[in-house]
């Protein structure tokens, strides 16, 4: 995936999304003193957008830019997003089958059939820093990771994906999109990108 950045017209970003965040720099929501927001982290460039969204709970690679054709272009079903999860539950290799086949999932109040995509268990947990809220830990249950693939995105679709297949996502961590990999970033960081 590689959109230049001609003359510096436009500027283009990846940002380690850290959790309880809103990806979005303008809170007009009724509790507005209480979120947080990425202007926080970072003084962007007047214009900057989020390319699509992690939600508050959800952590990970976020790209930002001030091109609406780029965005277009990341949000598009051509570009790859993996995500790591931690699920509630040791799972299984039917439900690994399910998510690559695809599920049904609640989508503005009608049923959606996901696309097919790739998934597959993780067989050792990420080695992510730990979260700014504290996952329940094995006392309360098992839990296992899986890595999912996809190229669409829906409003939270891999939560409402785990959970269709009985595994209810209790991390969840942003990894990919497109050749952007989130693995040399700390937490809050923020890097300039010349090509995303």
């Amino acid at each position: 995936m590689k959109i230049n950045n001609t003359a510096a017209q436009h500027k283009h970003f990846a940002i380690y999304k850290p959790y309880g965040y809103l990806s979005q720099f303008v809170n007009n929501g009724q509790k507005k003193n209480t979120k947080r927001l990425l202007g926080e982290l970072y003084n962007f460039p007047e214009g900057t957008m989020a390319i699509g969204r992690l939600d508050e709970k959800s952590e990970g690679l976020l790209l930002l830019t001030t091109d609406g054709k780029t965005s277009n272009h990341i949000c598009s079903s051509t570009i790859e997003k993996e995500y790591y999860a931690q699920v509630d539950g040791e799972i299984t290799v039917e439900a690994i089958k399910q998510l690559t086949q695809g599920v049904e999932i609640g989508f503005d109040g009608k049923k959606y059939k996901t696309a097919p995509c790739s998934a597959f268990r993780l067989e050792t947990a990420p080695n992510f820093p730990e979260r700014s809220k504290k996952i329940r830990d094995d006392r309360h249950g098992t839990t296992s990771w899986v890595s999912i693939t996809l190229t669409e995105g829906k409003f939270r679709q891999v939560r409402k994906m785990t959970s269709a297949v009985g595994f209810p996502t209790l991390r969840l961590v942003r990894i990919r999109v497109g050749s952007v990999l989130l693995s040399t970033m700390q937490v809050g960081e923020v890097k300039e990108l010349i090509n995303i």
